[in-house]
C-alpha cells in the first residue's frame, strides 16, 4: 500500500508540474501572439489633427513606415506581420489618408513631413530605421531638410523619383536621372481627372500603371479601396504639390545608412533609383527583377524579398 500510495504522489506531481509547464507555454505563447498582433492606435499632431498609427512587435530596433501618396498604413500588413517577431513595426496613415483625419488643410510635403517629427517626438523614438514608399520618400527628403537626422539610425527609400515632373529644356541625361513620370501639362490633367466625375476612375487607372499583371484581382481592389479612404480632392491637391518638390540637391547631404529599392516593371523608371543611390555616400540599391513582383508595390507583390531586404540592411 505504501509503495503504491508513493507511486500515486509522484504521478500526481509528475502530472501537476507537467500542466504547470504546459500553462507557461500556453501563457508564453499568447504573450508572443499579443505583442505580435497589430494594434491600431492614435495621436495628436501640433496643429490639432489626429493621425492613426498600425503598430506591431516590441523589438529592441524600431522600423517605422511612411506611406505613399493616397495610400495606407494597412498596405504594409506583409512588413507590420512578417517583421513584428524582430521588430517594433510602426505604420503611420498620413493626414487626410486611410484612418488619419481628413482635414481640409495641410496637404503639403512640408506639413506631411512635420507630422513624421511630431510622431517621432510624441512617440519619443529615436535610432529608427525609417522608410518611405513613393511619396513617403518625398516626406523624408523633406523631414531631413527640416529637421535633420538626429533620431534616424537608417534609410530605405522605396520607388520615387527626386523630381516627378520633368522640364521641356532638360537634356535626355537629366530626365533620366530624375525619373520624372510626368510633364507639367499631365500634372494638370490628372489633377483635373481626379477632382472630377470620374475621379475613381482615375485613381484605378492610375493605380493599374503601378502593379504587375500577376496581381491577383482581389489585392488589387483591395489597394483601390483604401485609396479611396482620401478624399478625391484631398487627394489632389496633395499630388499637385508633391509634384513640384525638386530633391536632387537633398540627397548628397543624408549622412545615414541608406538603401535604395527600385523595379524594372515600376512606373517610376528603375535607372534613377541607381542614380540616387550614387549621390549618397554609401547608398547600397536594390532592384527587384521581372518575376520578382516587379512593381511600383513590390513590397505587396514579393513581401519575403522585400522583408528579408529590410532585415538584412537593419542587421
Amino acid at each position: 500500500m505504501d509503495n503504491k500510495a508513493s507511486l500515486n504522489r509522484r504521478t500526481l506531481i509528475s502530472a501537476a508540474g507537467a500542466a504547470a509547464i504546459a500553462s507557461l507555454a500556453t501563457a508564453s505563447n499568447a504573450h508572443d501572439r499579443d505583442s505580435t498582433a497589430i494594434k491600431q492606435r492614435s495621436i495628436r499632431v501640433s496643429d490639432g489633427v489626429t493621425l492613426s498609427y498600425l503598430e506591431a512587435g516590441r523589438g529592441r530596433k524600431t522600423l517605422v513606415l511612411i506611406p505613399g501618396w493616397s495610400q495606407t498604413a494597412e498596405q504594409f500588413k506583409f512588413q507590420l506581420e512578417g517583421l513584428a517577431n524582430t521588430y517594433r513595426v510602426i505604420a503611420i496613415d498620413m493626414r487626410g489618408h486611410g484612418d488619419s483625419e481628413k482635414a481640409a488643410f495641410g496637404q503639403t510635403i512640408q506639413r506631411l513631413a512635420r507630422d513624421v517629427n511630431d510622431v517621432l517626438q510624441a512617440l519619443d523614438l529615436d535610432d529608427v530605421t525609417i522608410l518611405g514608399h513613393s511619396m513617403g520618400c518625398s516626406v523624408l527628403w523633406c523631414h531631413f531638410q527640416l529637421f535633420g537626422s538626429k533620431r534616424i539610425a537608417r534609410y530605405v527609400f522605396t520607388d520615387q523619383a527626386s523630381f516627378l515632373t520633368s522640364n521641356p529644356a532638360w537634356t535626355a541625361q537629366t530626365l533620366e536621372n530624375s525619373g520624372a513620370i510626368f510633364t507639367p501639362n499631365s500634372v494638370t490633367s490628372t489633377y483635373n481627372a481626379l477632382i472630377g466625375p470620374d475621379g475613381n476612375a482615375a485613381t484605378r487607372g492610375f493605380l493599374g500603371s503601378m502593379v504587375t499583371a500577376q496581381m491577383p484581382a482581389w489585392q488589387f481592389e483591395w489597394i483601390y479601396q483604401l485609396n479611396l479612404k482620401m478624399p478625391r480632392q484631398l487627394a489632389a491637391d496633395l499630388l499637385y504639390n508633391h509634384c513640384h518638390q525638386d530633391w536632387r540637391t537633398t540627397l548628397p547631404r543624408i549622412n545615414r545608412p541608406t538603401l535604395f529599392i527600385g523595379a524594372v516593371g515600376s512606373l517610376v523608371p528603375y535607372k534613377c533609383i541607381l542614380w540616387n543611390a550614387s549621390q549618397v555616400r554609401g547608398a547600397r540599391a536594390t532592384i527587384f527583377q521581372a518575376g520578382e513582383g516587379d512593381s511600383h508595390f513590390m513590397f505587396i507583390e514579393n513581401p519575403v524579398k522585400f522583408n528579408n531586404l529590410l532585415t538584412s540592411f537593419i542587421s
